[in-house]
């Protein structure tokens, strides 16, 4: 794109220096409220950012080798708790080994246990360390690991296969890794297992499996149904779904050729491919002396009964299970101070609301604790929510938490040395990242999740936070302290479903119409490059501008190659990138960081993100590395900067929701420039435009295991 010229660059500017409500570029802050319009491309979804879309599923295989080691760890854990309590009865409730899965699935399948017949409440487990500091040890940041390479003769043997089938030879090292020293032989026996790569879609699977076992790969072949329940139920975690629903299933296996949806999902759920569950009503127990109670008439619809794959059901049962732990183990104590201080002391498990203010509340709640001697931690979702707490809460990442390489030792049995965690961003969590950081957490541990539930949630599976509160099973403080100035009083109308008209005195929200795509972008550059820079004072590094998806006209891709083109022009001889591009890495779905490319040789590209130096191996610089200029929503949750341009053109009507609009907005700290031409859109989307529901089984498992809280 070419530079904007001198006239134009100057209407932008003149618009954000002088608020007047021009035609093409200055409308002041009423056209909020009015309506203007996006170009967006493509959906924001929960798989959309890192964890999801075309592109989003190329990266999963490099965050399972990160997931599977965290597995490991906690499969270690449990081992040496099996040692020392004894064995553990296969059945009795999903635990953390795959025989304890296969167990409740072969009891639900025979009709012996109902799906939530696993799920009693967990043993008391170790006691809670003293309160005394542990010696702490310097330990070096460890890179996130890479996927294990299969042995040369493996991959050889596995391309050869893939040839015969027509499929990409490219796969190769991805299938040897993913299916083991057998693959090969494993792929000719069931040419569906191409589908847990990443990327492969069920055409793709099926022309495959035509080409080697030929007219026999018929669309209700048991292999291929039982791949198609996995690779359904894989897409749907990339949405942000723990389960599918029964109906939902069948449904989407019609939609696949499969001729007998029913059979094919009871093939699965015997193979052990899924796991079935149900959650049942209460029975109301009869009091004695007094009649039974009579059935209930109209009790409603029967719960649905959901599918979903063992990591998740694992995750969403130990995590429940351990937060249950946390809540019943804690012994009260008499905390004197503010209302969170006081539910802290007497709670294992509390729960705090409230914007980028509300923040604040926490971290003194933590730093009181560590006056009173107890150990005590902040957590954030990554560098950049610790950057803005500033050094003196000596936060840390709950990456760096759970990596060991941030926080306190662990004793022999993995648990973390603290009395108290409270972990920011909470909605950012997902269901696998939160039962790992539970399971670390000793007994006797009181945990304060905290954050905005606006926000739109976490890009991996699960909706962690909002379970808990809907689960209402511990106390639930919110913050009454307020995000100031017109970009707080907007955000907190968006999160109420108005789009007020706010005053901007100090240019803290302007509008930009736009009438095409083509415009969204031109205008976009500007605002970076010169106008924002010019009439705000926020340097072009420290503007962000985001966007609703990575595809189209006006989307991530479109919009950083614009940005690179003005603002840091260059070959892209280091893999597409120069020094001095802003980047964005995420080395696991959810986990994206901003930065910048300081150089590259032969081990990699080396980056520098918000002052910590990366380095990036160079066979996962392309899966692993985006320009980062422009962000979709879900990759700038839990971020902020101090200038942030929305760009919301025409297509992207159909991507807004309250949610996406709440938290693109609420990213600005200083100034917020809209360019909108998604015309009544946004005004819809704002009041009506509620995010897509997530199926998890967290709610439930919770509120099995623990009462209501007492009112207080």
């Amino acid at each position: 794109m070419e530079p904007a010229g001198a006239e134009e660059a100057g209407t932008d500017g003149a618009a954000l220096a002088d608020g007047a409500s021009t035609d093409d570029a200055g409308r002041d802050d009423a056209a909020l409220a009015d309506g203007a319009g996006t170009d967006g491309a493509g959906t924001d979804g929960a798989g959309t950012d890192g964890a999801a879309g075309t592109e989003g599923a190329a990266q999963v295989s490099e965050a399972e080798a990160e997931l599977a080691a965290q597995r490991e760890e906690r499969a270690r854990i449990e081992r040496r708790k099996a040692e020392k309590d004894g064995p553990i009865d296969s059945g009795a409730k999903l635990s953390g080994t795959a025989a304890d899965l296969l167990a409740a699935v072969r009891a639900v399948e025979s009709g012996e246990k109902s799906g939530t017949a696993f799920y009693d409440r967990p043993a008391p487990r170790r006691p809670a360390p003293q309160p005394a500091a542990p010696q702490r040890t310097q330990r070096q940041p460890e890179a996130v690991p890479a996927p294990r390479a299969a042995a040369p003769e493996t991959v050889a043997a596995v391309r050869e296969v893939l040839t015969a089938g027509g499929a990409p030879e490219g796969l190769a090292p991805k299938v040897a890794a993913l299916l083991g020293e057998g693959a090969a032989e494993a792929l000719r026996e069931d040419p569906w297992q191409l589908l847990a790569v990443p990327g492969v879609q069920p055409d793709h699977a099926d022309g495959f499996a035509r080409a080697l076992i030929g007219p026999d790969a018929g669309p209700g072949d048991a292999r291929r149904t039982d791949g198609l329940v996995a690779w359904l139920l894989e897409r749907a975690a990339l949405q942000g779904h723990t389960a599918m629903e029964l109906s939902a299933l069948r449904a989407a296996l019609a939609e696949r050729a499969v001729p007998e949806p029913e059979e094919a999902v009871q093939h699965a759920v015997a193979e052990g491919v899924v796991l079935v569950f149900q959650e049942e009503e209460p029975e109301e127990e009869a009091v004695e002396g007094e009649e039974a109670p009579e059935p209930v008439q109209d009790a409603g619809p029967p719960a649905p009964v959901l599918l979903g794959l063992d990591r998740y059901a694992l995750a969403e049962e130990s995590l429940a299970d351990g937060l249950a732990r946390l809540a019943r183990t804690v012994t009260p104590a008499d905390w004197d101070g503010p209302e969170l201080a006081r539910a802290c002391g007497t709670h294992g498990l509390v729960l705090h609301t409230g914007g980028e203010a509300a923040r604040a509340e926490p971290v003194a709640l933590v730093r009181t604790a560590r006056e009173r001697g107890l150990r005590a931690a902040v957590a954030v979702h990554g560098e950049n929510g610790r950057r803005r707490l500033g050094p003196d809460a000596a936060a840390v990442t709950v990456a760096g938490l759970l990596s060991g390489t941030a926080g306190p030792d662990r004793d022999e049995d993995g648990a973390l040395a603290l009395d108290l965690l409270a972990v920011l961003d909470a909605p950012q969590l997902d269901v696998e990242t939160a039962a790992m950081l539970v399971e670390a957490l000793p007994d006797g541990c009181r945990l304060l999740l905290s954050g905005d539930p606006g926000v739109l949630g976490p890009a991996g599976a699960g909706r962690v936070f909002g379970d808990v509160l809907a689960a209402k099973v511990c106390p639930q403080l919110a913050s009454r302290t307020p995000d100031p100035g017109p970009l707080g009083e907007l955000v907190s109308g968006i999160g109420a479903g108005e789009l007020t008209q706010v005053d901007a005195p100090g240019k803290e929200l302007v509008i930009v119409p736009v009438r095409d795509a083509g415009e969204a972008v031109h205008r976009t550059v500007q605002l970076v490059a010169d106008s924002v820079p010019r009439a705000i004072g926020v340097p072009a590094e420290q503007t962000q501008v985001i966007t609703v998806g990575h595809g189209g006209s006006a989307g991530t891709r479109a919009l950083n190659a614009a940005l690179k083109q003005r603002l840091n022009p260059g070959p892209g001889r280091f893999g597409g990138f120069d020094p001095g591009d802003r980047v964005a890495h995420s080395p696991a779905p959810g986990r994206t960081r901003t930065g910048t490319v300081v150089s590259a040789d032969a081990e990699g590209l080396h980056l520098d993100c918000e002052g910590e130096k990366v380095l990036v191996p160079k066979d996962r610089v392309e899966p692993e590395v985006r320009h980062g200029w422009a962000l979709t929503a879900h990759q700038a949750a839990g971020m902020r900067w101090p200038a942030v341009v929305a760009v919301l053109p025409g297509d992207a009507a159909q991507g807004l929701s309250r949610a996406w609009v709440y938290t693109a907005f609420g990213r600005a700290e200083r100034h917020l420039s809209v360019v909108h031409g998604v015309d009544q859109a946004l005004p819809r989307a704002v009041a009506e435009g509620l995010a897509p529901p997530r199926t998890t089984r967290l709610r439930p498992l919770l509120e099995s295991l623990l009462a209501a809280p007492d009112e207080e």
